[in-house]
């Protein structure tokens, strides 16, 4: 094939479905708005975001050129690598802020970033390859691979990470068939294991819970983020201060205020009419993956476009009602507005995949 038909089918596959590449684009540059202003105090942050986004966007569109069919053959390989790389974090990995999640390969990468998609990518290949199967006996084996990665992640330890990488997984089971009478009884259990889990927790862990549950017990100390989240929240009001004009932000009262925090900036910023525009664009996006899976060509496709799309779902879900004092505290970023490059690299090759996929589907609708 031709670097022309290359160029051509990567192109077909971006504007098979404009809406959502429309929608992706508007939460990209709001998002660069608002790590410029975040992220004033931070000399070059700004300028590696940008390339960052660039790059997330140049690896959407090479996911987006890749037929599911390929995605599906690759799958095996692509979870198998995803464990050996986990496994070899333990060996040689790189310790930031007391965890060890890293390797350093010429630059640091964290595989567990890996896990959001080889995940599903492996549960939807093992749903489509082995159909036949006992239900009973597939859901088992399917429990067996997503328990392993989500073991080792944390391990490292990065709850924020795992509940991700289970989340994905648990959409795909659920979406391959699982009943909503046993997903129910699976919910209560592990709702009956919570007390058995705390001792299991960390310290640091153990204590976000229970700053969530009373951030005023030490407000300049573990619940100073939260409490000063909530402040430049309320402080926007309905139209907000104006881009740039921020005090707790710029004032460096929220800390991870251009990373996991940046919902509270804009919301200051933009106020609550700008926080509904935000909203609207995440459903926009999670309406349009969602359309993208019910006309899906395979069961693989099906599953696959199901699971990413309720990935982006839970990212937005946690990230916001962690900034709004919900949810606890964990490393989940805002998606394609939080700085940083392997998140938002792993978002980009989430919904290449969403492209590719509603490629797949419109290319066999034209032909028959």
């Amino acid at each position: 094939m031709s670097w022309r038909d290359r160029l051509r089918g990567a192109a077909g596959a971006l504007v098979a479905d404009p809406l959502l590449v429309l929608t992706i684009a508007l939460l990209l540059a709001a998002g660069l708005a608002t790590v410029y202003s975040a992220a004033a105090d931070f000399p070059g942050r700004f300028a590696l975001q940008l390339r960052n986004v660039a790059v997330a966007v140049g690896i959407m569109a090479l996911a987006a050129n890749v037929p599911p069919q390929r995605l599906r053959d690759w799958a095996p390989a692509v979870y198998g690598a995803g464990v050996a790389l986990l496994l070899a974090v333990f060996v040689a990995g790189v310790s930031k802020k007391g965890a060890q999640r890293w390797l350093h390969v010429g630059i640091d990468i964290q595989p567990s970033e890996l896990m959001k998609i080889a995940m599903p990518l492996m549960l939807a290949w093992f749903f489509h390859q082995f159909q036949a199967m006992r239900r009973s006996h597939a859901f088992a084996v399917a429990a067996v691979l997503l328990a392993v990665p989500v073991g080792l992640i944390m391990k490292q330890p990065d709850l924020g990470t795992a509940l991700l990488v289970l989340a994905a997984g648990c959409y795909v089971i659920v979406l391959a068939g699982l009943s909503w009478r046993a997903f129910a009884g699976l919910a209560l259990a592990a709702i009956a294991a919570v007390p058995l889990a705390w001792p299991l927790l960390h310290d640091y862990q153990r204590n976000r819970v229970l700053t969530l549950l009373d951030p005023a017990s030490d407000p300049l100390g573990k619940g100073f983020q939260i409490k000063q989240a909530g402040i430049a929240i309320g402080s926007g009001g309905l139209q907000g201060k104006g881009w740039l004009a921020g005090t707790q932000g710029h004032l460096g009262f929220v800390p991870e205020r251009s990373t996991d925090f940046i919902f509270s900036v804009f919301a200051e910023e933009f106020g609550l009419l700008g926080n509904v525009a935000l909203l609207a664009l995440y459903g926009v996006l999670i309406v349009r993956g969602l359309r993208i899976t019910a006309g899906a060509a395979t069961r693989f496709s099906r599953l696959l476009a199901g699971a990413v799309t309720m990935i982006l779902f839970t990212y937005v879900f946690i990230n916001i009602g962690m900034v709004c004092a919900i949810f606890p505290v964990v490393g989940v970023p805002l998606p394609f507005f939080s700085y940083g490059g392997t998140a938002l690299m792993t978002l980009g090759v989430g919904c290449g995949i969403l492209l590719a996929i509603r490629h797949e589907s419109a290319a066999l609708a034209h032909r028959f």
